[in-house]
């Protein structure tokens, strides 16, 4: 699911009822929603009725659309033209002339109830033969006589507390499934989606445990929410959020928050916006970026083809050149731009490369970093070796305590490392990543080898 909505540059119909065995077609938004308009009303209406059955019908669509209400079935389109479920459309037919002028300036225009992001699942009906919760048709038009203008007529609808948005952004949509699996140790925005759902999900169903915090951050507390997830909806019990298990919690979410429904709980700002920068680009600063430079200065290593860029948290032409020369190694789109695709490539890469680290190759006895994120509940050799490189920084800082080496991040490892990281200017949240492995494997070293700072 994007942050906010976005018009689809094209929409996938399909042509009958979903289990179907008929085709699907591409066709551009705008496109179909003047099909859509032109076979379900009346080019002779008053303009604001016409005007407000239009704002209706792109809303449902692009509900449809954000909330992948087919995909999130199964299915590999975005509507169907049966009007059981949908709105009609006609494949090839004609489209009247004002209607698609009009389309042409509203097609990016769409309806929310105020306080929501989700674009309002628009339902109408003619008002004569069928009767529905949503828009009258032939009602519109009487209200437009009456001299009422479209919004008007709307809110008559669907009541005082909608607004309109207006000019959303056009843009290619792809489905929102991870192109890779979510897993112990993954972290982005992905993780706080799921993590965010499941934490909902979970007030109708009280046995999935509730994560806390929601921090992007897949841990052992996610984990266990992903497997009880699971375990209720049938699904295999892996802890894995795989492409099945993604789309039904997507699907689960709908249902519980009613978001293809007129009676909406509906999705706040707060719960669609990612923590972690949507894309990095030329001129950004900060840790985010610094990291990047982490995994592209490791990467270099392995590969001549690769730049390697400065590390100083500034997305500057030197660290645009070792992007662009990443994607190109690696048959990306040469954009120069750190977006969803070249993270999760980068962070592939940046893994397989360390994952062939051995030993003896390890001159100064300093591990990279694992490559996946260690918090409150982790265990294994990482962070074993986590301790052993905190219990160093202990020895020249005694602000920070030394700890067990034991292989578990426990109470005792968590406090170390929110010491380690109000120390070292570091936001405290208990979380090690590249930034503060490195700074510690840095100290490690230096205690090995010289005994001090």
């Amino acid at each position: 699911m994007a942050v906010l909505p976005v018009i689809p540059n094209n929409i996938i119909v399909h042509l009958g009822p979903p289990d179907a065995n008929v085709a699907n077609v591409s066709v551009s938004f705008p496109d179909y929603i003047k099909n859509v308009a032109s076979s379900e009303i009346y080019p002779t209406w008053p303009d604001a009725a016409i005007r407000a059955n239009v704002l209706a019908q792109i809303s449902f669509a692009l509900n449809r659309v954000y909330t992948e209400y087919y995909r999130s079935r199964g299915y590999d389109f975005d509507i169907t033209n049966s009007t059981v479920y949908d709105q009609a459309f006609i494949y090839g037919r004609d489209i009247f002339e004002n209607v698609g002028i009009i389309v042409d300036q509203i097609f990016n225009d769409y309806i929310v109830r105020r306080g929501s992001v989700e674009p309002l699942l628009a339902r109408y009906c003619n008002g004569t033969t069928t009767q529905c919760d949503g828009l009258s048709q032939w009602g519109s038009v009487e209200l437009a006589n009456q001299g009422l203008y479209a919004y008007d007529i709307l809110t008559r609808y669907y009541g005082d507390d909608i607004d309109l948005v207006f000019n959303a952004p056009v843009a290619d949509i792809t489905p929102s499934d991870p192109k890779r699996p979510l897993k112990i140790g993954s972290a982005g925005n992905d993780v706080s989606f799921v993590q965010l759902r499941l934490n909902r999900i979970g007030q109708n169903y009280p046995s999935i445990p509730k994560i806390s915090p929601v921090d992007g951050i897949f841990g052992t507390e996610t984990d266990r929410a992903v497997r009880e997830f699971q375990r209720i909806f049938n699904l295999t019990v892996d802890g894995i959020v795989g492409r099945a298990t993604w789309y039904r919690i997507q699907y689960i979410y709908n249902a519980v928050k009613r978001l293809n429904e007129l009676n909406s709980e509906g999705l706040t700002i707060d719960e669609v916006s990612g923590q972690f920068a949507e894309k990095l680009e030329f001129g950004d600063r900060g840790n985010a970026v610094r990291v990047i430079q982490y995994y592209l200065r490791v990467i270099a290593e392995f590969s001549d083809a690769v730049l390697s860029p400065p590390f100083d948290g500034y997305y500057g032409y030197e660290t645009m050149q070792s992007v662009l020369s990443f994607q190109r190694e690696y048959s990306l789109p040469e954009t120069g731009v750190i977006d969803r695709d070249t993270w999760y490539a980068i962070n592939d890469v940046y893994r397989a490369d360390i994952g062939s680290v051995s030993d003896e190759m390890l001159d100064d006895g300093a591990v990279p970093f694992p490559g996946i994120f260690l918090k409150y509940g982790a265990r294994g050799s990482d962070v074993e070796i986590l301790q052993r490189y905190l219990n160093a920084a202990s020895a020249v800082y005694p602000n920070i305590p030394p700890i067990e080496v034991n292989g578990v991040f426990d109470e005792d490892t968590r406090d170390a490392v929110y010491s380690a990281q109000s120390f070292f200017g570091y936001q405290v949240n208990g979380i090690v990543g590249p930034l503060l492995w490195d700074r510690l494997s840095g100290i490690y070293v230096d205690v090995n080898q010289h005994g001090n700072m």
